[in-house]
C-alpha cells in the first residue's frame, strides 16, 4: 500500500530476526522508562508513557521529513523548521547539544510553544492540536537528555523497525489498562475488536468512524484488516484514500496523542482524528457527517455536564453516556450503513429513556445480532456483563439473533491474566454466515427472536432457551469464590494505582 510506513507481511513479522528486533526495541524502551522513573516530575506510567510518546512522535516525524526531503518530488516544505527539528536539538553533534537547565528551558519555552502554533494544512493541524495539549513533565534536563539519547537509537528510516515499533508501542498502551476505568472507559480486548471489524467487513472506499476512539484500537485493527484483505491490486490513490476514510473522535488530549502516534506507527500517514467531545454537538447536526461503518466501545456509566444533555431530545436525555452515544451512532449511519458497538447489559432492558432508544433502533434499524459476552471479558475494570450490538440502517428489525459466547471448559470467567482470545470467538464466526449472514441455525448458544415476540418494553435481556437449567442457579460456594477473585483483582488494581501515585516501582 502507498503509505508512509510500508509494512512487511506476517511471515516476515514472525521471523527470528523480528523477534530479535522486538527484544532490542523493548530494551531501548525499558532504558528510557527506567530513566524517567528517576525524574520527580513523572508519577507512574500514566505520565511516563505520554512523555515517551510525544518525544517518539518528534523522532518519527523527523525521519519522515528526511525521507520526504531525499526522495520527494517537487518543492519540499518542511513541517517543522530549524532549530525545532529533532535533528537540530536532539540528534545534533555533541558539542551543540543542550542539556540540564538549558534543555528544559528550550523545550518548555521555545519548542513546545512553536509546535503548538503549527497550522495551515492537515499535517500541520495535527501537530498543532497534539502539542497544544502537551507538557514536558520532566524536571531534570539531564534525565531528559538521557531519554532523548536513548530514543535516538530507534531507526525510523527502517521499515521493519517501524512495523516492530508499532507492535511494541501497542504493548505499552495495553499497560495503561491498569489506569483505565475512569468515567466508564475500559480497554476493549483485541480479540473482541478484531471480531467486530471482521464481521462489519469494511471496504477500502468506505468511511469508518469511532466516535470515542481512545488510543485508536478499532481504527488500527480496521487498517490492518484492509491491508490484509485488499492490499493486492489496490491503486496508490485508493490506498492513500484509506487514511482519510478512517475517522476518530476523542474527547481527552492524552488518548488523542496516544492514538495519533499509534496510527502513524501502523502506517496511517495522516491520522484523521479530531480532539472533540462527540456528544457536545446537537443530535441533528450528526446527519450531515454520516459514515458507512461505525465500530466503537463508547464510555458507559460516565456522566456529562447538563449543557451536553440539551443537545438531545427532551424525552431521550440521560446522564448515562451509553444512551447518548447510541443516539449519535444511529444518526451518523448512512443508508445501508452498519455498526458494531459494545454496550453494558442495562442497554438491553432499562426502561424510560432506554425503552425509547431501543424502540428507535428496532423501528429504524435492523438489529440483526446481539453477541452476549461471557463473564470477565472486561476484567479487572468491571464485572458488568457486556454485549456487542450489530445493526444496519436497512429498515426495521424483523428478528434478532442472539449468540451467547460460552466460557472455555473449566473456566468460570476470563481474567486479566487469562483474557479472551481469538480462538474463543471462532465458533461464533463460523456460525455467522459471512457477509450475507446466511445459513444460521439455532443451537445451544444461538437462538432467534422475532420482533413480534418482544414484550411491550422491548426487553432484549433474554435467557438462552437452550441453557441447561441446572447451570442457571450456581452453588453458593462458586458465587463466593467468584466474588473473592473479583475483590482480589480490585485490590491488585488499587495497589498498582497507589504505587504509581507514590512514584514507586512497578
Amino acid at each position: 500500500m502507498s503509505t508512509l510506513f510500508n509494512l512487511p507481511d506476517e511471515a516476515t513479522a514472525r521471523s527470528g530476526g523480528r523477534r530479535a528486533k522486538v527484544a532490542d526495541l523493548n530494551a531501548i524502551i525499558k532504558r528510557a522508562r527506567d530513566i524517567m522513573r528517576k525524574d520527580s516530575g513523572l508519577n507512574g506510567d500514566i505520565e511516563r508513557i505520554p512523555q515517551f510518546s510525544w518525544l517518539l512522535f518528534l523522532k518519527a516525524l523527523d525521519a519522515q521529513e528526511e525521507d520526504r526531503e531525499d526522495f520527494g518530488e517537487g518543492t519540499f516544505e518542511p513541517l517543522i523548521e530549524e532549530p525545532y527539528r529533532w535533528r537540530d536539538w536532539a540528534g545534533c553533534p555533541e558539542k551543540k547539544r543542550r542539556t540540564g537547565d538549558r534543555l528544559t528551558e528550550f523545550v518548555n519555552s521555545e519548542l513546545l510553544p512553536y509546535l503548538a502554533r503549527r497550522s495551515g494544512s492537515p499535517e500541520l493541524d495535527v501537530i498543532g492540536t497534539i502539542f497544544r495539549e502537551v507538557q514536558n513533565r520532566m524536571r531534570s534536563g539531564y534525565l531528559l537528555r538521557s531519554v532523548v539519547d536513548t530514543i535516538a537509537d530507534i531507526d525510523f528510516h527502517a521499515q521493519d523497525d517501524v512495523y516492530t515499533m508499532a507492535h511494541v508501542y501497542e504493548s505499552m498502551l495495553q499497560e495503561l489498562r491498569d489506569a483505565a476505568g475512569d468515567s466508564g472507559e475500559f480497554y476493549t480486548p483485541r480479540a473482541v475488536v478484531r471480531f467486530m471489524v471482521r464481521m462489519a467487513a469494511p471496504k477500502p472506499h468506505e468511511t469508518v468512524l469511532d466516535p470515542a476512539c481512545g488510543t485508536g484500537g478499532f481504527l488500527v485493527e480496521t487498517f490492518e484488516y484492509l491491508r490484509k484483505q485488499y492490499a493486492e491490486g489496490m491503486s496508490a490513490e485508493e490506498a492513500d484514500a484509506i487514511d482519510g476514510n478512517l475517522r476518530g473522535v476523542e474527547k481527552k488530549s492524552l488518548p488523542y496523542l496516544l492514538a495519533t502516534m499509534n496510527l502513524l506507527l501502523h502506517g496511517i500517514n495522516r491520522p484523521n482524528l479530531t480532539l472533540d467531545n462527540t456528544l457536545q454537538h446537537p443530535i441533528a447536526s450528526h446527519r450531515h457527517h454520516r459514515v458507512d461503518v461505525i465500530l466503537t466501545n463508547p464510555p458507559f456509566g460516565g456522566e456529562e455536564e447538563s449543557r451536553v444533555l440539551k443537545n438531545f431530545p427532551t424525552d431521550k436525555r440521560s446522564t448515562d453516556t451509553a444512551w447518548l452515544f447510541l443516539q449519535v451512532i444511529m444518526e451518523r449511519l448512512k443508508e445501508g450503513g452498519r455498526c458494531a458497538v459494545v454496550v453494558p447489559n442495562n442497554i438491553l432492558f432499562e426502561g424510560g429513556v432506554g425503552e425509547k432508544v431501543r424502540r428507535q433502533m428496532l423501528d429504524n434499524f435492523d438489529l440483526h445480532t446481539v453477541l452476549r459476552l461471557p463473564n470477565g471479558v472486561f476484567a479487572p475494570y468491571t464485572l458488568i456483563p457486556s454485549n456487542v450490538l450489530f445493526f444496519d440502517r436497512t429498515g426495521p428489525t424483523k428478528a434478532t439473533w442472539f449468540y451467547e459466547v460460552p466460557l472455555p471448559d473449566g473456566r468460570r470467567n476470563f481474567t486479566k491474566t487469562k483474557p479472551m482470545a481469538d480462538a474463543h470467538l471462532a465458533d461464533v464466526e463460523a456460525w455467522w454466515g459471512g457477509a450475507e449472514r446466511s445459513g444460521r441455525v439455532e443451537n445451544r448458544h444461538a437462538w432467534r427472536v422475532p420482533r413480534k415476540d418482544l414484550n411491550e418494553l422491548l426487553d432484549l435481556d433474554l435467557r438462552n432457551p437452550y441453557q441447561d437449567e441446572s447451570k442457571v442457579h450456581r452453588e453458593p460456594t462458586v458465587i463466593i469464590e467468584d466474588l473473592i477473585q473479583a475483590e482480589e483483582g480490585i485490590l491488585s488494581l488499587l495497589m498498582k494505582v497507589r504505587n504509581d501515585l507514590a512514584g514507586g516501582e512497578e
